[in-house]
């Protein structure tokens, strides 16, 4: 069969944009209102078809700085939805990227003139077509990465504390964990640099707050590690 005998079919990037709070404690995720019918108005990942004249992982990075600012965070293509009903519109494959970033580095005044907004993966709204399927599927992609990869370390500020690094990590497993233990292991990777400061927003006495040991951090992201923590 030519080419242009063919059926066409449309190629689409969603983005699965997480990020940590550290103030409620819970993984969020970046979603906007749907701005094309059918199905326009209803809650939906970032995301748009590809350009003719763009690759996959550019259409991606475009995306990501549309409708955040940022075009320096790390992202990743992790899956193709390609069921033929998937879209009542027509035939379309949507390839699924995730990135995480920190809260902070967002551009709110973008964010906002997008409408897009963060919801707690706990609590999130009905969201259009499969990406309801993508976003579990990006959170059980998460448990596993983090449990050989430090991807939980893009979540945090720059300089964060043992226990708010804790509950990143109890956010991510879902579950509460042991805390004498987590800091035993995590500590064993030598992940973590202390440093001469405290975090005093929760008691008199404080927390020491940490940072990443940089050289450390990029070994293990190549070379991957095992953190089983329950």
């Amino acid at each position: 069969m030519a080419y242009d005998e063919s059926k066409k079919a449309w190629v689409a990037v969603d983005c699965l944009v997480l990020g940590y709070d550290v103030e409620t404690k819970s993984i969020n995720v970046l979603s906007f209102k749907r701005q094309i019918d059918p199905l326009a108005g209803q809650w939906s990942l970032i995301g748009e078809f590809i350009n003719e004249e763009e690759g996959i992982d550019d259409a991606a990075k475009r995306v990501l700085e549309k409708y955040t600012g940022l075009n320096d965070v790390f992202l990743e293509q992790i899956s193709v939805y390609g069921n033929t009903n998937r879209d009542p519109a027509g035939r379309v494959i949507s390839i699924l990227y995730w990135s995480l970033i920190k809260l902070d580095d967002i551009h709110k005044g973008i964010v906002n003139k997008h409408g897009a907004r963060w919801f707690s993966i706990e609590d999130l709204p009905k969201m259009v077509l499969d990406h309801g399927e993508m976003i579990k599927f990006g959170r059980e992609y998460l448990l596993s990465k983090a449990k050989n990869t430090p991807l939980g370390f893009e979540l945090l500020p720059q300089k964060f504390t043992l226990p708010q690094l804790l509950h990143l990590y109890e956010a991510i497993y879902g579950n509460q964990l042991d805390d004498r233990n987590f800091r035993k292991k995590i500590l064993s990777t030598d992940l973590l640099q202390r440093l001469n400061e405290k975090d005093k927003s929760g008691s008199k006495k404080g927390a020491f707050l940490y940072q990443f040991n940089q050289e450390k951090y990029h070994e293990l992201m190549s070379k991957g590690y095992h953190l089983e923590l329950v």
